[in-house]
C-alpha cells in the first residue's frame, strides 16, 4: 500500500535549535554540532571539514568563535608529525555534546506534542 501523497497545502513543522551568546552570536547549532561530532569520529579538524564540505578556515573559525564565547576549549590539537596533526574533543566539549543531545531530545518531544495540539485545533 502506498503512503498518501502530500499536497502543496500540507503543513509541516520545521524548527532549528541553537544556543547563542547574549550578543546573538551562535555558539552551537546543527552545523557546529555536526562539526564536533565529525572531529570526534575522524580525529582531525581537516578531515571533519572535508567530510562536511566545509572549508578548513571556516570550520576552524567556527570552533575558535564557540570557544571564545564559551570560555573554554573544545578541541585539543596536536600539530604535524609523521602522520600529520590531529584534533580531539576536550572533556568539556564531550559534555556539551551530551547535554545538547539531551536538550534536543526534550525539545523534539515538547515540540511534537505542541504540533499535534496545533494540528487538532486547525482541523
Amino acid at each position: 500500500m502506498k503512503p498518501p501523497r502530500s499536497s502543496k497545502n500540507d503543513v509541516f513543522l520545521r524548527y532549528k535549535l541553537w544556543l547563542s551568546a547574549v550578543s546573538g552570536e551562535g555558539i552551537i547549532g546543527e552545523g557546529q554540532y555536526q562539526l564536533l561530532r565529525a572531529i570526534e569520529e575522524k580525529g582531525s579538524l581537516k578531515a571533519a571539514a572535508e567530510e562536511l564540505g566545509m572549508s578548513y578556515r571556516k570550520s576552524w573559525g567556527d570552533i575558535k568563535n564557540a570557544e571564545e564565547l564559551l570560555g573554554y576549549e573544545l578541541t585539543e590539537k596536536q600539530r604535524g608529525g609523521k602522520d600529520g596533526g590531529n584534533s580531539l574533543l576536550t572533556d568539556k566539549a564531550k559534555k556539551l555534546l551530551e547535554a545538547y543531545d539531551a536538550l534536543h531530545k526534550k525539545m523534539d518531544t515538547a515540540i511534537e506534542d505542541a504540533y499535534e495540539d496545533f494540528k487538532a485545533q486547525i482541523k
